[in-house]
């Protein structure tokens, strides 16, 4: 596996879990579990934000794993 697929599969589990975790948050009644979930579900946000430019570096840099 090459390492372009490997952050690719790793941005895809992180929107997975940012999902689930803003789910968790709208259905939650708990106002402490519901900001947990929140500021979670931000901070993988922030992450995914920080992969997302680095995909589009990996296949600059090597056309070979760019997706068509």
């Amino acid at each position: 596996m090459t390492v372009a697929s490997q952050v690719k599969q790793t941005l895809s589990s992180l929107k997975s879990a940012q999902a689930s975790l803003e789910s968790f948050a709208i259905e939650t009644q708990n106002q402490m579990a519901k900001q947990l979930f929140t500021d979670a579900a931000q901070q993988t946000r922030n992450v995914v934000n920080i992969l997302e430019p680095r995909i589009q570096d990996l296949e600059r840099e090597e056309p070979q794993y760019r997706q068509f």
